[in-house]
């Protein structure tokens, strides 16, 4: 068994020990709102909106973009959970805007180790083989925070399975601060 794995299982040994009555939580949100953030592990939801378990869907994926997944994952906590209420959060110094979709291609081209970056960009240290299939992928990167976080919102609030009615709302968090910083609608 891995050193994580044993950290891992230990943790939820500890955690199991205090549960209490959370089995009795409901399904839907209690606070009625999700939230679509990157899976950045410096970003902690909970901590900077203030939940505590049980209160709203927290929705992650790299940069935390509005990708069909998630906005499949925002319909379903809508439609079936009563959510009536979305932020769309994406963070300073994010990953994201560290590569384009050409690089990412590349990389696993090459082959499919973990690659490094440096002042002079990404590498690849596998011994391959990679693969082709990265090429049928839109990776959503990032060029712009702003523009990211406005694109993701209007695509959202623009999507036909998405009622007109459900606010959504977007920030930037401030990775040195903690802070929320609100993205206007307007460019």
């Amino acid at each position: 068994m891995s050193e994580i794995k044993k950290q891992v299982l230990s943790a939820n040994e500890a955690y199991a020990v205090d549960f209490g009555d959370k089995d009795q939580l409901p399904m839907p949100p209690g606070r009625g709102f999700a939230i679509l953030t990157c899976m950045d592990a410096r970003l902690d939801p909970a901590k900077y909106a203030g939940l505590a378990e049980g209160d709203a869907h927290v929705i992650r994926n790299a940069g935390g973009r509005a990708s069909d997944d998630a906005i499949r994952s925002l319909v379903i906590s809508h439609k079936l959970l009563g959510t009536n209420e979305w932020f769309v959060i994406h963070h300073t110094d994010c990953g994201m805007e560290t590569f384009t979709d050409d690089i990412m291609r590349g990389l696993l081209h090459a082959s499919l180790e973990t690659s490094s970056v440096d002042e002079t960009g990404w590498h690849d240290h596998g011994a391959g083989p990679g693969s082709h299939e990265g090429d049928f992928i839109d990776w959503l990167t990032i060029s712009d925070q702003s523009q990211s976080v406005r694109a993701d919102v209007a695509r959202i609030k623009g999507h036909p399975l998405v009622p007109n009615d459900i606010p959504v709302h977007g920030y930037i968090y401030d990775c040195s601060s903690g802070k929320l910083i609100e993205v206007s609608d307007n460019a």
